[in-house]
């Protein structure tokens, strides 16, 4: 199913007589494609969640409407919208069996939707199976690990066949190995079923790996809409190009003069057709390539050896922040006993920003 927000905005009123009104969401236009998983990526407050609840109808926007499939459901309740919700707590009830909260909602049906018990019955069985928890279904939520917990939610939300599934930061209660194993069940469910879903979460790695678009936001505001290996080689601002990497960009200080780019007194990098002015310079980790004769000198900290790859420590006067890393493959030399490393630099891993963090593009 298609979803369709135009001008979707959600302001709070502020706290206090003189706190100023909050937008969480601030003009939204966009549309989530039929059968596609759609990361909302951002930092805490960026307005994630209030997205989440305006496309369930927990919460009503103040402008702008929601379209399920070309109808128009901004002032439909919940329970009419054919949604499904898995919570980050999980929201199991501890009284009753697996079984029991996964055919919860099936029971609260009325009328004609209501299913008789042995239809509820299979649809349970069929959610459980799909999230390989059948053999689980007489113990209580107590006797779970969180990723069994997490199953029984998703096995919940997915009983009743929603039109969009939603996820408000599913597996941030997961240790690491839990949290890889159940992102990795939620694609392969989601590719299974094909149902529409917005996956919420703060953690850029994990939107990257499973969703098929990611919007990344700050401040209520979409910043960028991608698939999200394009988003993180193009990004469109300094923010996003912050936000998306593991380890993250390196940022420096740097300036174009006479169409070329300098850190400091080295000239770095081409940028035909930029007038003379400051830039931020971000060059992302794996842009760094260990040359004797390389353009930038930079202060060897340490070597971290982890394999197939070599993790290069430095440092740099015009760089934000004390500490910089480069990942470069394990056949490159570098001396661990040396002060200072010069580096080669990938033009495309190497992008520009003006004051205002808007992305700088040279010509060519």
């Amino acid at each position: 199913m298609k979803v369709t927000l135009e001008h979707l905005t959600k302001v709070f009123p502020g706290r206090g007589r003189r706190a100023a009104p909050v937008t969480a969401v601030n003009d939204f236009c966009f549309a989530i494609e039929d059968g596609e998983l759609l990361g909302l990526l951002g930092p805490s407050g960026c307005g994630k969640s209030t997205a989440l609840n305006l496309l369930c109808g927990l919460q009503t926007p103040t402008a702008g409407k929601i379209y399920f499939a070309g109808e128009d459901v901004t002032a439909l309740p919940p329970e009419d919208r054919g949604v499904g919700m898995v919570f980050q707590n999980y929201a199991l009830y501890p009284h009753l069996t697996v079984l029991q909260n996964i055919l919860f909602p099936l029971e609260n049906l009325r009328g004609e939707a209501r299913p008789t018990r042995a239809e509820m019955k299979e649809k349970a069985l069929e959610a459980a199976k799909l999230v390989q928890i059948d053999g689980l279904l007489d113990r209580k939520p107590a006797e779970l690990s969180g990723g069994q917990q997490q199953r029984v939610a998703i096995a919940r939300a997915l009983v009743k066949r929603p039109r969009i599934l939603l996820m408000d930061e599913p597996l941030s209660n997961l240790d690491a190995r839990l949290r890889l194993q159940t992102r990795e069940e939620i694609r392969r469910i989601q590719r299974e079923t094909g149902i529409t879903t917005v996956f919420v979460t703060h953690d850029q790695e994990e939107a990257m790996s499973i969703s098929d678009r990611i919007v990344v936001m700050k401040d209520g505001i979409v910043q960028q809409i991608g698939r999200p290996q394009a988003v993180y080689d193009d990004p469109a601002n300094l923010f996003v190009a912050q936000f998306l990497g593991t380890p993250p960009i390196n940022v420096f200080a740097g300036a174009v003069r006479g169409g070329k780019v300098f850190i400091g007194e080295e000239e770095v990098l081409d940028a035909a057709g930029l007038a003379d002015q400051p830039v931020t310079v971000g060059i992302r980790p794996e842009g760094f390539v260990p040359d004797g004769a390389g353009v930038l000198t930079c202060a060897l900290r340490s070597v971290e050896v982890m394999g197939r790859d070599i993790s290069v420590v430095f440092g740099h006067a015009a760089a934000q922040g004390d500490s910089l890393r480069a990942i470069v493959p394990a056949e490159n030399a570098v001396d661990h006993g040396a002060k200072t490393v010069r580096f080669a630099l990938k033009p495309h891993k190497v992008f520009l920003f003006a004051a205002d963090g808007a992305r700088l593009r040279t010509e060519g």
